[in-house]
């Protein structure tokens, strides 16, 4: 709580209207990171942009911290490296599982397979993806967007709002999203340090975000 929370959360809301403004005009988002993640996401301009920074509005529910621009993607293609935390009772269970990662492939916004040298994890979390219709499908992308969040701790409410890219499997929030599916479980996985490229430009390098393309000083979104 000594991170997330001590946000100037008018800071965070001023970097994640920036954020959206970027994604709701994007069409194609491109995902790497060091431990293997390549992954590319499109979307549909009829599913909406979420932005949640700590300032709650009446128009939608919100948890804390604050700090992430979500949408449900149209498809979702490629490799991606969980070295973070994982949400539901994983987080408890297995923490930051950052020294022993776990690999997902997808395709057309569908869980294949998981690998993962941690003995369980990663049958655990395609059962538990498979366990209701659509729990396996890719409902969420979001970008974390709380600048006072800079380590993984295993707590999800927490680590997804660091700066970066995570998904989730299950349920797209579509009273708020717009998405016309729905499922049971929601399971969020987190990355580390991504690099993320907006219809081609470069938006984040190595987990921290490229202001100067997105028009803001990086540092006023610190709390010191």
């Amino acid at each position: 709580m000594r991170q997330g929370m001590r946000a100037d959360f008018r800071k965070v809301d001023a970097i994640s209207l920036k954020i959206r403004e970027r994604t709701v005009q994007s069409a194609r988002i491109h995902v790497k990171t060091r431990m293997g993640t390549d992954l590319v996401a499109t979307f549909d301009p009829k599913i909406q942009w979420i932005k949640t920074s700590g300032i709650i509005s009446p128009l939608y529910w919100g948890n804390l911290p604050g700090g992430e621009v979500f949408t449900a993607p149209a498809r979702v293609d490629g490799i991606f490296v969980v070295d973070g935390s994982i949400g539901d009772y994983f987080g408890l269970r297995y923490g930051d599982i950052g020294q022993t990662p776990m690999t997902l492939e997808i395709a057309d916004n569908m869980l294949i397979s998981a690998e993962c040298e941690l003995p369980g994890l990663a049958d655990e979390f395609v059962n538990y993806c498979r366990s209701t219709e659509n729990g396996d499908r890719v409902g969420e992308f979001a970008m974390g967007t709380n600048l006072n969040v800079f380590e993984i701790t295993g707590n999800l409410l927490q680590d997804e709002k660091i700066p970066g890219v995570h998904i989730a499997f299950g349920n797209p929030y579509g009273s708020q999203t717009g998405a016309n599916w729905t499922a049971k479980t929601h399971i969020d996985v987190i990355s580390r340090e991504s690099n993320i490229w907006t219809d081609g430009e470069q938006i984040m390098e190595n987990g921290i975000f490229r202001a100067d393309r997105l028009g803001f000083d990086y540092m006023e979104g610190m709390d010191i």
